[in-house]
């Protein structure tokens, strides 16, 4: 190694004038990183192969907590890493070793992959994992390294598509999953970020009525080694190493150019692109994980350490640590990775995997909370999508319904509510009622709006649609955890046979109960979220958590397509997208309550409500009815202004009982001397017939069936509520 050749120059006392991280300018590569607890911090040079270590130089400088330099002549391909030294003392949470290579947290592109040994880990695994006495094996040969990058593409005109929220419907996806098996593309690109943005995949995109694009997480990140050793992989990817660097497993080429390229297609098609990013734990895992950049770094700082015993780790994330995201540097951390994102690859939101750790103060969540004020605030950040996971394993953990306004939050109450009702749980008539209204009981506070409900069914972590209908249980087996993996309670039912089922009754009645969850979900209002495949039959054999199965079981079998109840599936769920763009009382932009007329009665009598609920006798549900617990059939009536100036209806008639129901039409007040020229616009138990005039009073809803009936009143409404009219 001769370091002589190099030299890092001292900035007089000032901080990398372009940040924490490495950049380059004509002059040279500015280096700088956190480390409060530090007493040295090294910068480690490599060849182009990043194999061989060629130079190893102290960082000259040292200004709040930020070590920095600047290497003269250095240009950006130079891979690098750091070794911290300070005291290692676990016990009092200090685990410096400067045998350990770090990666600096704002690696902006990777060079190798990690490969598991026994040097990773800053203590001795061949002592007592009790013992953590200090480990002194280099752990460079086995570490993927940093590369300087020059952030060089062409965006031409590329510009965000900016969907409105009420105009939103997302689409939960795995980039390599995605397209594995779509054999009609080019093989090399299978899988990849190029495959996400080829003309093929985004006509798909688009005749299915998507207009966002959720994407499983894309930074770097670790394979765990339990799982390696046993032939398996982190497949979803919740285990980031780098937040500023992409996963080149899903970029065809050598660089991120692929994932830019995709965005900007995804763009010009006018589709949005959001990445779900884990902000609440790293890599690192636990206190017997390996020592791979903040934990060497200064794990004081960056981590939740057990008050009273900091050798531990506050686990609110189940991941083995906690990101201690109050601190001001980690605050910083998480929001120069969103605004890189931002402008550098032109995503247009996030969504937050363990939201509530991300709110965490001293006294627990806070919707607050530092991290939450300055993210809200910041002006780059200010036009993207933020949604939330609003949960997480710690003490009250679960915060649905809390998060600051900006945020839209993942609706649990809606997933369960749905499934529970089609399944035929009893007590569910409110529940659903709840859902189909945006569930404002949660989310109609501080004027935030029913878009704020991302309203879902299924999700990546869980059973698909398809598996919903055809397992009582979990099959998890092939995750190697003794099917102990995955949650235990899913709310689903098989129909009469466990699995895949030759039997028609089975299936007819799968495919209707299919129906009526897309077809729920897609009518309530708020945000809907779909979970790639489920429109065409996704299955996943019964496995539940296949977070670990980069393979045929996670894999979309676009085959399925084919299939008679895949393109059945799939056109409704079209047809569903395409009449929710048609109608705006679809799409959800207040909450109705009921509260308003938006057209005198008669003599007194209430006018037409903005909502109205009724059973099957076209009766308004009384308290009793609301609380009978075997009722299975609800009606809702929803009145709005339409765009001629007029009034548009939407029913919507569900019916989760065995035997076919006829529901009686309401009476609609102030409207006696008006004919209403009714249209079916859907009815689930025939999802092929086309929308058609109804000729009576009343409507047949056949079994586990939910039908849409929609009318267009021309007539002048001169005293229509302001509440009706937001």
């Amino acid at each position: 190694m001769n370091s002589s050749a190099y030299r890092l120059l001292a900035l007089d006392g000032a901080i990398n004038p372009f940040g924490l991280g490495a950049h380059a300018d004509a002059e040279g590569v500015f280096f700088s990183v956190f480390s409060a607890h530090a007493e040295a911090v090294e910068l480690c040079l490599f060849d182009a192969t990043g194999a061989h270590e060629i130079a190893r130089l102290s960082l000259p400088d040292n200004s709040d907590g930020v070590w920095h330099g600047f290497l003269p002549k250095a240009l950006p391909g130079l891979i690098y890493g750091y070794r911290a030294h300070g005291p290692y003392e676990p016990l009092l949470g200090h685990r410096f070793n400067p045998h350990k290579l770090l990666l600096d947290p704002y690696a902006r592109q990777l060079a190798g992959r990690l490969h598991w040994h026994d040097a990773l880990y800053g203590f001795n695994l061949q002592s007592a994992n009790a013992d953590l006495s200090f480990d002194r094996q280099d752990s460079a040969p086995y570490m993927p390294k940093a590369v300087v990058c020059a952030e060089t593409f062409d965006w031409g005109d590329d510009r965000p598509p900016c969907v409105p929220w009420h105009d939103t419907v997302i689409y939960e996806l795995h980039v390599r999953g995605f397209t594995k098996l779509r054999d009609d593309l080019p093989a090399p690109i299978r899988g990849t970020f190029a495959a996400l943005g080829h003309a093929s995949t985004i006509a798909y995109l688009k005749n299915l009525g998507i207009t966002t694009v959720e994407l499983l997480p894309v930074h770097a990140f670790v394979r765990d080694r339990i799982l390696v050793e046993n032939q398996l992989t982190n497949y979803w990817g919740y285990n980031t190493l780098a937040y500023f660097a992409p996963e080149m497993a899903y970029c065809a080429g050598a660089s991120a150019t692929d994932m830019k390229q995709a965005i900007k297609h995804l763009h010009a098609a006018g589709i949005e692109v959001i990445l779900d990013v884990v902000y609440n734990h790293t890599a690192e895992g636990s206190e017997l994980g390996p020592t791979l950049s903040m934990r060497g770094l200064d794990n004081a700082s960056y981590y939740q350490l057990l008050d009273g015993d900091p050798r531990f780790y506050i686990n609110d994330t189940g991941c083995g640590n906690t990101l201690n995201c109050a601190h001001p540097r980690v605050i910083q951390l998480v929001l120069d990775s969103l605004r890189h994102w931002v402008s550098e690859y032109h995503v247009d939101g996030f969504r937050f995997d363990l939201s509530t750790t991300l709110g965490r103060e001293t006294n627990g969540f806070d919707p607050g909370a530092g991290l939450f004020d300055a993210l809200l605030q910041d002006p780059l950040l200010a036009r993207v999508k933020l949604i939330a996971e609003p949960w997480d394993i710690g003490p009250g953990g679960f915060q649905l319904g809390n998060h600051p306004p900006r945020f839209a939050e993942w609706n649990a109450a809606c997933r369960d509510s749905l499934r529970r009702y089609w399944r035929g749980n009893q007590n569910q008539r409110g529940a659903l009622a709840a859902t189909l209204q945006g569930s404002a009981h949660l989310f109609d506070h501080h004027r935030r709006k029913p878009w704020a409900s991302i309203n879902f069914v299924t999700a990546h972590d869980g059973f698909t649609l398809q598996d919903l209908v055809s397992y009582n249980h979990k099959h998890n087996d092939a995750n190697a955890e003794n099917n102990c993996d995955g949650n235990d309670h899913n709310d689903s039912f098989n129909w009469g046979e466990e699995g895949a089922s030759d039997r028609d009754d089975i299936v007819g009645v799968r495919e209707r109960i299919k129906r009526g969850l897309i077809g729920s979900l897609l009518l309530a209002h708020g945000t809907p979220m779909l979970l790639a495949g489920d429109e065409f039959g996704q299955t996943q054999l019964g496995n539940n958590n296949a977070y670990c199965q980069d393979n045929a079981i996670s894999w979309l079998d676009w085959s399925l397509l084919q299939t008679a109840q895949g393109v059945t599936q799939h056109a409704f769920t079209q047809r569903l997208l395409s009449l929710r763009k048609q109608w705006p009382l679809l799409q959800g932009r207040y909450f109705q309550h009921a509260l308003f007329d938006i057209l005198p009665g008669e003599d007194g009598a209430a006018g037409l409500r903005d909502v109205f609920w009724f059973d099957e006798r076209g009766v308004e549900l009384s308290e009793a009815d609301w609380l009978n617990p075997t009722a299975r059939l609800l009606g809702l009536r929803r009145a709005g202004t339409s765009v001629e100036g007029g009034i548009d209806l939407l029913i919507v008639l569900c019916n989760a009982d065995s035997v076919a129901h006829e529901f009686i039409l309401p009476a609609v007040p102030g409207l006696a001397n008006q004919p209403i020229e009714y249209t079916l616009l859907i009815d689930s138990s025939a999802p092929d017939q086309d929308a058609v005039a109804i000729n009576s009073t009343s409507v047949n809803v056949g079994a586990y069936a939910l039908v849409l009936i929609g009318a267009e009143i021309a007539i002048a409404i001169n005293n229509l509520s302001n509440n009706a009219g937001e």
